[in-house]
Order: C-alpha cells, then structure tokens, then sequence
C-alpha cells in the first residue's frame, strides 16, 4: 500500500499523515470512566434501515428538487442561447454585464432551489403536502436548526 501511495502524486491540500487529535487532560478519572460507561446504554443505536429516507419521502424530494432547481438552470442556459442569437442574428448588443447578472441569478435561483427543494417537500409518508411547501419547509427549518443547536451543545460540553 506504500508503494501505491508514493507511485501516485499528492493533491496540494492533501496532508502528508492523518493528524490525531490531542488527548484530552483527564483530571477525574474515575468520574469520566463511569461516564463513557453510561452513554452507550443511554443512547440507542439505529439501523441504517431506520436510519434511511423512506422512498416515498425520498422520490418526493426528488420532483421537489428536479422542479425548484431545474427550472432556474434550464433558464438560465437558454438565457446563454438566446442572448447569443440576438447578438449574432439580430445585430442587438447586450451589455456582457447585464448577460452576466441575468446568468449568475438564475443559476444562483437553481442552487436554492436544491435546498428549498429537500426542505419543501414533507417528511411525513403519509402527507404528501402541497404544491409550493412553505408550511413544510418552516417545519423541515425548524427541525434542521434545532439538530443543529442540540449538536453545537454536545460538542461544547
């Protein structure tokens, strides 16, 4: 294996060796024993099948996502075409600026829509919610923030 690894050349960000993380002063040691020796029993391990979008879920993301991201993006490559037709066929000089802008908001618009399109769709395999996901998507916001939140608080303590 460390010979496949010098045969090959590095990427410029890759590190030369895996960088380990600096031990931890352990002042009570007794406590953090008894400590690593609860958590797993507090903590309930899931399968990766519980652990998995349902496929209703997920081909509904999917649309959602084909929809809110697409529209912009084919938008924005005939925006591309036809800018250029009017240049070489109607002799109209567009200004590369405002060709440009028009481009980068529309492909800008298909970036969002990737995430408005997983965050719009329900989560609920029952309810398939409605056409544009406002409602769905302040609930899918909450519920992101609030794992986020509950992360930050775990990796602080």
């Amino acid at each position: 294996m460390a010979a496949e690894e010098s045969e090959r050349s590095k990427l410029p960000f890759e590190p030369n060796k895996k960088r380990q993380k600096p031990a931890k002063a352990i002042t009570q040691p007794v406590l953090k024993t008894q400590e690593t020796q609860e958590k797993p029993q507090q903590q309930r391990r899931y399968s990766k099948q519980e652990m998995a979008i349902p496929e209703v879920v997920s081909q509904r993301m999917i649309r959602r996502v084909a929809a809110f991201c697409g529209i912009p993006t084919f938008l924005g490559i005939a925006s591309l075409v036809v800018s250029y037709l009017l240049v070489t066929l109607a002799h109209i000089q567009l200004p590369p600026i405002a060709v440009l802008l028009v481009n980068m908001g529309l492909f800008g618009l298909g970036v969002v829509g990737i995430t408005y399109g997983v965050l719009s769709a329900s989560w609920d395999e029952e309810r398939p919610g409605n056409m544009i996901g406002l409602a769905e998507f302040s609930t899918n916001w909450g519920r992101m923030a609030e794992v986020w939140r509950d992360t930050r608080k775990k990796n602080v303590s």
